[in-house]
């Protein structure tokens, strides 16, 4: 009969483990292993109260037993109670300060606690004592997202070898996954479980908001009228979620008093949720209503403070630079002083898209992919992760790039190119195009590596970018700092253009500027500049970007419902609105608004 229990809990039938569970402990009720698994069944069916009381129950029957106590604490970290979960905690760990599954447990209490340092350092501990743990790996890269810490990427490059997963446990992978851009590996894990759980409304919701990230709107939108179908069974929250996403599709339709009236009634997820309000924020500014936006904008970027406070405080201490990669300059003498060495020639090395973020870079890359003597890939910090490898060898970037000899660069660049590998199935038939708009930062390292590459810089109307910004959840935790207020915006614009033109005029690379405005005003005859700058014969296929964006699916970019879109000028003079909310940033710009002729005259 055990072993019917077991297999029902494996095979997520609580219910029924929960009915045989009753029946054998009528006859032994004190029976340990029969309680344990009554709690388990309880406890997937989300009846804390119950479950809670049953592990109670088994701490003191089995005081010394560290498992029975983590279980107690994990129970009532799910009820809530989390000075109960720390006291239970507490008294596991010091019956087995070795045992990872503890660890995990401590880490996920302070995570809810929003003791967010901690609970990465907890979950690391986890992952030291079992390396080859899956929960270890998944849930270190759980805490390393919320500290914004690149290292959640590489805690679960080996996912595939750990399937199949327990139901929560692939649930929660899934979402990691989705967070670090691989779409196409959350889609996956979800369609596996939506088939080993068939019945799972939690796995269908998530899977309908892949569906729509992916930009398979069809098919997010029939799993949502289907959920719709099943009434009774859906509880509060799930309604919640699913208005949300009911919202995410009617503002992919234009349906903006439907998005906005859905989000309203939805409301955020709880008392932290800046996402939330960057959501509403976008409906509201479709609907063409700036004093909400900003009432919006104000509150999510409050909320986020909050968070970047508690996970990078260094970010935004007084004196701290907005952009830290823009700190270090090259001046023409320490570059005369640089030894010569042999590089990559033009046809080797990649086009570099570079320009301050929300300028047009996505719709540059999306042109430039469409065209099948050209590969792109969706960006990643390739570079700032170079830089660290070498600040763990005592190289600071880019101060000491000139100490790098032939072979240090030569291994640098077989470095980049594993990580190009890793993420896109290389056609070595093709340039490869690297869209990092911040890469700008790193021309230095770049030149270094490839001095050859030629790049395209992004251009855009400096106000424009700023609202653009402004309005972006990010993710990383340089532009989540530096969008904090419009002001610091306008700081970590001028701060980039700057470095970026400094170096500009010491390296003398090969670059094209290319202006937002002019790119969707007359896209013919832009393309065919690109194209000219680039050596391609035939400018046609950069024409035909949105569909070759459809057919892409997965798009890392915050622009990734516009770019499936032919060009359009619905971007143009946004900031127009919002010119009051912009007016202290105005002298903060004012350098680069003449450096690069553009004007912020009341009329268009």
């Amino acid at each position: 009969m055990t072993r019917q229990i077991f297999n029902a809990l494996q095979a997520g039938r609580a219910e029924d483990a929960e009915l045989r569970c009753r029946e054998m402990l009528a006859d032994s009720p004190d029976d340990p292993d029969v309680l344990l698994f009554l709690a388990l069944a309880l406890h997937q069916q989300n009846k804390l109260g119950e479950a809670i009381a049953i592990y109670a129950r088994l701490t003191e029957m089995f005081p010394d037993s560290a498992a029975h106590w983590g279980n107690y604490a994990t129970a009532l970290r799910g009820a809530g109670r989390f000075t109960e979960s720390v006291v239970a905690s507490d008294k596991s760990l010091s019956l087995v300060s070795d045992d990872a599954e503890q660890w995990i447990n401590r880490g996920l209490l302070q995570l809810q606690q929003r003791d967010f340092v901690a609970a990465r350092e907890s979950l690391f501990t986890a992952l030291r004592l079992a390396p080859q743990s899956p929960s270890a790996h998944i849930y270190a890269a759980r805490a390393c997202i919320v500290c914004r810490d690149h290292r959640a990427e590489e805690l679960t490059k080996d996912w595939r070898a750990w399937l199949p997963l327990d139901y929560g446990l692939q649930l929660e992978l899934a979402d990691l996954k989705l967070l670090l851009g691989e779409a196409d590996s959350a889609q996956w894990l979800l369609e596996d479980l939506d088939v080993r759980y068939a019945t799972s409304i939690v796995v269908q919701l998530a899977l309908a908001g892949v569906y729509e990230r992916v930009n398979r709107v069809a098919a997010a939108q029939l799993l949502v009228d289907r959920l719709r179908l099943r009434g009774s069974e859906l509880t509060e929250d799930y309604q919640r979620d699913l208005d949300r996403l009911s919202a995410a599709l009617a503002l992919r339709q234009g349906q903006y008093d439907v998005a906005l009236r859905l989000l309203e009634k939805a409301g955020p997820r709880h008392e932290h949720d800046y996402d939330h309000f960057f959501v509403l924020a976008e409906v509201l500014d479709k609907l063409v209503m700036p004093g909400r936006v900003l009432q919006a904008l104000s509150t999510a970027h409050g909320l986020q403070r909050s968070e970047l406070m508690l996970t990078v405080p260094g970010r935004l201490e007084p004196g701290a630079p907005v952009l830290p990669a823009a700190v270090g300059r090259i001046s023409p003498e320490n570059y005369r002083q640089w030894p010569k060495i042999s590089a990559p020639a033009l046809e080797d090395s990649p086009i570099f898209i570079v320009g301050f973020p929300r300028s047009g870079t996505t719709l540059l890359e999306q042109m430039l992919d469409a065209h099948p003597a050209l590969q792109s890939m969706d960006e990643r910090p390739f570079f700032n992760l170079l830089a660290d490898q070498l600040a763990d060898h005592g190289f600071n970037v880019p101060a000491d790039l000139g100490k790098l000899d032939q072979h240090a660069c030569d291994e640098l660049r077989k470095g980049y190119l594993s990580m190009v590998c890793s993420k896109i199935a290389r056609r070595w038939d093709a340039r490869l195009v690297d869209k990092n708009p911040l890469n700008m930062l790193w021309l230095p390292m770049i030149h270094r590596l490839f001095p050859r590459a030629k790049f395209i810089l992004a251009l855009r109307h400096p106000c424009d970018v700023l609202i653009s910004n402004y309005m972006q959840n990010y993710r990383a935790s340089v532009l989540a700092a530096a969008s904090t207020s419009i002001d610091r915006l306008a700081s970590a614009y001028v701060t980039a253009m700057e470095c970026w033109l400094h170096h500009v005029e010491v390296f003398k690379p090969d670059v094209l500027v290319s202006r937002y405005e002019e790119l969707v005003a007359d896209p013919v005859r832009q393309t065919q500049r690109i194209a000219g700058f680039l050596g391609l014969d035939d400018a046609a296929p950069l024409l035909s970007f949105d569909r070759h964006a459809r057919e892409k699916g997965y798009i890392a970019t915050p622009s990734y419902t516009q770019v499936i879109q032919p060009v359009n000028r619905k971007g143009l003079n946004r900031w127009r609105r919002y010119r009051e909310a912009l007016a202290p940033a105005l002298p903060i710009l004012q350098p680069m608004l003449e450096h690069w002729d553009y004007s912020i005259d009341e009329d268009p």
